[in-house]
């Protein structure tokens, strides 16, 4: 996958160019392209100035960074206590079956990843699947696979 860097300069000028400026950065990359790229990675390690063994380091630490790409549309299947009371297992597997990708994957299209997440706290409406940031409580076998279509 290649991309333009044309936005890196855009997001470092947002940010104190020193090594406090890290996280914020490594987030304003991986909200504009949908994870880091190792490029990006080498370029934010030259100008804060932090060694890259640091910039992988915080960047393989932190569950909300990802060195692969992800789709368009990222769909989380809370796998909580009480969602898996209430059936997300389910839910996974059909939507896995719906996208034709297992969780931990993205579609070739790039379009839709899944992802597995521990408890997101709404246990009130569980079982949950997130769809890039919107929450969807009370999800069934029967209206899974709505939450993925184009």
């Amino acid at each position: 996958m290649t991309h333009n860097f044309d936005k890196l300069p855009e997001i470092f000028a947002r940010h104190p160019q020193d090594p406090s400026s890290l996280i914020m950065v490594l987030q304003d990359i991986q909200r504009e392209y949908r994870y880091l790229p190792c490029e990006a990675l080498l370029q934010t390690a030259q100008v804060l100035d932090v060694k890259l063994s640091k910039v992988f380091s915080v960047a393989t630490f932190y569950n909300a960074f990802s060195l692969n790409p992800k789709g368009e549309k990222v769909v989380r299947i809370c796998v909580g206590t009480a969602c898996h009371i209430r059936g997300s297992a389910l839910i996974k597997e059909q939507i896995e079956h719906h996208l034709g990708i297992k969780a931990g994957q993205t579609t070739e299209d790039m379009k839709f990843s899944i992802e597995v997440v521990a408890c997101v706290g709404a246990c009130a409406m569980a079982p949950v699947v997130i769809v890039n940031d919107k929450y969807h409580g009370g999800v069934s076998v029967g209206n899974a696979t709505r939450l993925v279509k184009d």
